[in-house]
């Protein structure tokens, strides 16, 4: 939904009803990932995408039948058919769970404040029953993490929803998740999707050289929040890194330590380290490879990460710590100008999130898409 919700919001405001479909669980090369939304407006007007274009026709059509009151929300099963795979299925072979619905506020009256959460970057939970007793059906509930708002119907499921819906979101899933119609977790009588608009993951760049405005840049574009840091202030400034959220004069292993210190580092943060230089390098990383993050690489010859990991072990760092260390950094990809170099960096940091080899799709057999490692 958060892709859409600038189109979305000025209809809800204004008291109208849109329809949305909204992609809640995939199975197989599915070509959009549970969350994926797609709204039709008062007038007909359509935006977003469920499917990349292969059941967007359809999806239409139901989202205008929900608003006219012709069809009741549904979750629908799209997926491939032996006889005729390109009339309503997915020809990548995939299969996509899409639930429909009216949207106004009468109907997700948190909407507003949802949106104002996710515009401030505050963590919230949306959990919708998308499959169960008609009289469950699209009762929604919505959690931060000092709050609740709406009912899933009873309290007890409330409370044993808001625990693992919680949770989900702390580590930023999105997806399904089964109860009894009491609450039970062994229960499959009620499907819910809960949705996770946690903050974006950090990137946290070291080294203001001309490779980190390439990787600042990238790490933008992937919709990462993105922080430049440098100790010398005649090369860490906005002016050269524009696609940064910030640029930070500081001793790198300080600034790493008090940001731990702070709680703003969790298991989602990514660290590239730029600088080979071992001054910066070696305390940077002596801070960075104890933590619980996703990602952390360091550029540099193979002679120069060599002499690193010696430094380090003469630091003290054990080998199960240095074993986490991405160096030198980036998948071989031929990369030689920073912004190529970048690709490679941000190709190696999605490999590792979602459990893929670098390898060319035309020489492997098998699922594209994959479910995530962490």
């Amino acid at each position: 939904m958060r892709e859409i919700l600038d189109d979305l919001l000025p209809w809800w405001e204004s008291g109208e009803t849109v329809g949305m479909g909204t992609v809640v669980a995939t199975f197989r090369s599915a070509p959009r990932p549970p969350g994926a939304s797609m709204i039709v407006g008062p007038e007909g007007e359509a935006f977003g995408s469920v499917s990349g274009g292969c059941v967007e026709g359809t999806v239409y059509e139901e989202a205008q039948q929900v608003v006219a009151g012709e069809s009741q929300s549904a979750m629908h099963r799209y997926g491939i058919s032996d006889d005729d795979a390109f009339s309503v299925g997915l020809t990548c072979g995939g299969i996509l769970d899409v639930y429909v619905e009216p949207v106004s506020k009468q109907t997700f009256p948190e909407l507003g404040e949802i949106a104002k959460s996710i515009d401030e970057h505050e963590p919230v939970a949306v959990v919708t029953v998308v499959s169960g007793p008609e009289d469950r059906l699209g009762k929604r509930l919505v959690l931060w993490n000092d709050r609740v708002s709406g009912s899933l119907g009873l309290e007890r499921l409330d409370a044993a929803v808001s625990e693992d819906a919680l949770g989900m979101l702390a580590a930023g899933r999105t997806g399904i998740v089964h109860y009894g119609v009491d609450g039970e977790r062994r229960g499959d009588d009620l499907t819910l999707f809960v949705a996770s608009y946690a903050p974006p993951r950090r990137m946290l760049v070291f080294g203001a050289i001309d490779f980190a405005a390439a990787v600042a840049r990238m790490g933008s574009f992937l919709g990462h929040k993105v922080t430049v840091c440098d100790a010398r202030p005649v090369f860490a400034t906005a002016k050269r890194f524009p696609d940064a959220d910030e640029v930070v004069v500081d001793w790198p292993h300080r600034y790493l330590k008090a940001e731990v210190e702070a709680g703003r580092i969790d298991d989602r943060t990514i660290i590239c380290v730029l600088t080979h230089d071992p001054k910066f390098d070696v305390p940077l990383l002596q801070e960075a490879l104890p933590l619980n993050v996703a990602y952390i690489g360091a550029m540099g010859s193979r002679r120069t990460h060599d002499d690193r990991l010696e430094r380090l072990r003469e630091a003290g760092v054990p080998e199960d710590q240095l074993e986490k260390l991405s160096s030198p950094i980036g998948l071989d990809l031929g990369a030689r100008t920073p912004e190529e170099t970048a690709v490679s960096i941000a190709a190696e940091i999605i490999a590792l999130q979602w459990g893929g080899d670098g390898a060319r799709l035309s020489e492997l057999d098998g699922r594209i898409h994959r479910d995530a490692e962490r």
